[in-house]
């Protein structure tokens, strides 16, 4: 048997990581988010926390698996950035109940890099 040691020392003396290491801490680090991700709405739901104290939970376990990626040299997925930022946000928005709704809010930022993103490519 064959020693599959995926980490080796840099001249620097710091330790880098193989891909075939990523992948699995990424794997790991997808696996965990979803087991937090059950547990969190299934203690929200236990413990009636409301709707927005429960999207602000996924937006934080969402962008906390993201922030781990970035520690462990793995790459962000911008999608799931997004995506927590949207739980988060959608959260914040349910707890302090303003009288604009965030979705024709949403949609009109979502139009403006759209466009933003067009301008800047010549």
């Amino acid at each position: 048997m064959t020693d599959q040691n995926t980490n080796e020392q840099t001249p620097g003396g710091e330790e880098e990581t193989k891909p075939a290491a990523k992948s699995e801490w990424a794997n790991k680090l997808d696996t965990m988010g979803w087991a937090l991700f059950f547990i969190w709405v299934g203690i929200a739901f236990l413990l009636d926390f409301g709707f927005g104290v429960g999207l602000l939970g996924i937006g934080v376990i969402t962008l906390g698996v993201q922030v781990a990626r970035t520690r462990y040299g793995l790459k962000t997925e911008t999608f799931w950035i997004i995506v927590g930022v949207l739980f988060f946000l959608g959260g914040l928005w349910q707890l302090f109940e303003p009288d604009i709704p965030l979705i024709p809010i949403l949609l009109i930022i979502a139009g403006l890099i759209v466009l933003l993103s067009v301008m800047r490519k010549k």
